[in-house]
C-alpha cells in the first residue's frame, strides 16, 4: 500500500514538473562569427542579402545598442555564457578556455530541467563541455550549421531547450562564394577606413556571402520550430561575437568591432511585433534574462543584469553603460572601453604598438590595398589609423555626431568635463571588478605587417585579472 502512494505520488511529481518544464520557454542563441552590426538589411544596409533575419526584425525587437565585452571570438563567447567580463571569466586572451567549475547559463540551465545543446564553433574550453547534454563541435561543415536542424528535430520533446548554435561564418578564410546568389562586388559598401579598390570590393562582397549564408540557416531553424509548433514559446536571438574581419574592426573596441547586430524574438512574451529598443544593452546581460525568464535564480557569479523589462517595455532604459576589453589576440594588447549613448572613451595601456587588427585581417585582400596605397602615400586619415604608431593612450569620441568614431576628442577642452566623467566610470569599473595590467602581457606571436609568424617561443604571459584573483569578483561594476 505504501508502496504504491510512493509511486502515485511520484507521478504527480512528475507530471507536474513536465508541466512546469512546458510552460518555461525554450532558448535559441544564433551567434555569427565576425559580423557587425550595421552589415544587416534590418540596421539599413541597401547591399546585404539577410532577409531571415531582417524578418525576424519586423516580427520581434531590434535592439541598437547592445555592446560585446571583446571583439575577439572565444573571449567574447566565455563571456556571453558565463555572464562575465572577459578579465573575471579566467579566459581573457584568444582560445584560454574557461577554468573549471564556473557557472554558466547552459549549465543553470541544464540543472534545473532543460535540454542544452552547443553546435558549431567551439572555443569554450573542455570544461564546459560538461553544462550541454550535447556538444556537436566535429562533422558540422565550414559554416558550423550542418546539424542545427537534425538536432532540433532529434531533441526531446518532453523537456525545454536551449540552443547555442554558433556558426564559423562569416570567419576567414571564405567558404560561400558559391551559395545562393553570391554579392556583385560593384555593391560592395566600403567604410571609409578601407581603400576603394577591386580586391577591396571582391573581399567584401565574400564577406556578405558568408552572412547570406548563415542568414538561410537562421530561417531552417525558424521553419523546424514552426513545425514543431514550439516557435511561439521560443526566444530566439540573433548576434554577432564581434566585428567584421577587416582592419580596424575586429579586436577593436570601438562600434565596427564591439557593437553587435541583436533581434530578438519571442512571439508569446512579446506585446507588439516590429519594435525598437534603443537602451543600452551589455552581452553579459543575456545569462541573467534568460535565467529569469526560465524561473532559475541567477548565482552571483553572472556580473550581467537581467533586461526582461526591456523585452516587455522596449522603450524602458535598462543601462547607462557598457565596458569592452581588448586583450591578446595574436597581438600584445591591453585596452579598455566604456561607452554610452553619446560618448566612448577608451584607455590604451600599449599605445607604443600598432592596431592592425588580427591575423587574419592583416593577410587579407583589404589590407594588402592599405599597404599598397599607404607605400604609394594616397591613405586618408580614416585609412592611416590602421597603421598609426604609437597611439594615442586615450581617445574620447563623440557617437552622435561621429558615428564611425573618427575624431579623438579628448584633447579639446571643450569636453574636459565629459572626459573626467568617463574616465572616474572607467576608473570604477576597473576597481570594482578587479582589472589590471600585467608587466609581463602575452607578446605578440605575429609580425604586423605580414601576419608571419615571428622566430620566438610562442607562451602566454600574465592574464588581466590574474593578480587580483578577478576571476573570484563577481562586482557588477557600475552600470
Amino acid at each position: 500500500m505504501k508502496y504504491r502512494y510512493f509511486l502515485t505520488l511520484l507521478f504527480l511529481l512528475i507530471l507536474s514538473t513536465s508541466f512546469a518544464q512546458s510552460d518555461r520557454p525554450n532558448f535559441v542563441i544564433v551567434i555569427g562569427d565576425d559580423i557587425s552590426w550595421n552589415d544587416l538589411g534590418c540596421y539599413g544596409h541597401q547591399t546585404v542579402k539577410s532577409p531571415n533575419v531582417d524578418q525576424m526584425a519586423t516580427e520581434g525587437i531590434k535592439f541598437t545598442n547592445a555592446f560585446l565585452t571583446a571583439s575577439s571570438c572565444s573571449p567574447s563567447r566565455c563571456s556571453i555564457i558565463s555572464g562575465r567580463y572577459p578579465h573575471n571569466t579566467g579566459a581573457a586572451e584568444l582560445h584560454t578556455p574557461l577554468p573549471e567549475g564556473m557557472p554558466t547559463l547552459p549549465g543553470e540551465l541544464k540543472k534545473s530541467g532543460y535540454y542544452t545543446v552547443a553546435s558549431g564553433k567551439w572555443h569554450l574550453g573542455p570544461h564546459a563541455r560538461n553544462d550541454f547534454d550535447l556538444v556537436d563541435d566535429m562533422d558540422v561543415g565550414n559554416g558550423g550549421h550542418k546539424n542545427w536542424v537534425k538536432i532540433m528535430k532529434e531533441r526531446p520533446k518532453e523537456k525545454p531547450f536551449f540552443m547555442w548554435f554558433a556558426a564559423h561564418d562569416a570567419h576567414r578564410i571564405w567558404h560561400a562564394d558559391d551559395f545562393a546568389t553570391p554579392h556583385d562586388a560593384a555593391e560592395s559598401v566600403v567604410p571609409p577606413y578601407l581603400v576603394d579598390a577591386p580586391g577591396t570590393r571582391r573581399d567584401i562582397a565574400s564577406y556578405y556571402n558568408e552572412i547570406q549564408r548563415l542568414d538561410h540557416y537562421l530561417g531552417l531553424v525558424k521553419e523546424e520550430l514552426k513545425v514543431q509548433e514550439v516557435l511561439a514559446n521560443t526566444l530566439i536571438i540573433y548576434m554577432a561575437d564581434n566585428g567584421r574581419p577587416f582592419p580596424r574592426a575586429k579586436t577593436r573596441v570601438y562600434d565596427s568591432g564591439m557593437k553587435t547586430p541583436f533581434v530578438l524574438s519571442w512571439p508569446d512574451g512579446q506585446k507588439e511585433a516590429s519594435l525598437e529598443c534603443n537602451s543600452m544593452i551589455s552581452v553579459i546581460d543575456i545569462a541573467p534574462t534568460f535565467l529569469e525568464l526560465a524561473g532559475v535564480e541567477a548565482r552571483p557569479t553572472f556580473q550581467g543584469i537581467s533586461f526582461v523589462k526591456t523585452i516587455k517595455n522596449p522603450s524602458a532604459e535598462h543601462r547607462n553603460y557598457v565596458f569592452s576589453e581588448h586583450n591578446w589576440h595574436d597581438y600584445e594588447a591591453h585596452e579598455r572601453m566604456v561607452r554610452n549613448k553619446h560618448f566612448l572613451y577608451v584607455v590604451n595601456n600599449r599605445p607604443n604598438l600598432p592596431n592592425q587588427g588580427p591575423v587574419d585581417s592583416n593577410r587579407s585582400p583589404s589590407y594588402e590595398d592599405l599597404k599598397n596605397s599607404r607605400d604609394a602615400g594616397k591613405l586618408n586619415s580614416a585609412q592611416a589609423d590602421v597603421f598609426a604608431t604609437p597611439r594615442a593612450h586615450e581617445e574620447l569620441f563623440d557617437c552622435l555626431n561621429d558615428p564611425e568614431q573618427m575624431s579623438n576628442i579628448a584633447s579639446n577642452e571643450r569636453y574636459t568635463e565629459i572626459l573626467d566623467d568617463m574616465r572616474s566610470v572607467m576608473q570604477q569599473w576597473i576597481v570594482q571588478t578587479g582589472d589590471d595590467v600585467p608587466e609581463n602581457l602575452t607578446s605578440s606571436w605575429y609580425d604586423p605587417e605580414s601576419g608571419g609568424k615571428l622566430d620566438i617561443e610562442q607562451k602566454r604571459g600574465e592574464m588581466p585579472g590574474t593578480k587580483s584573483k578577478a576571476v573570484e569578483n563577481n562586482n557588477k561594476g557600475p552600470y
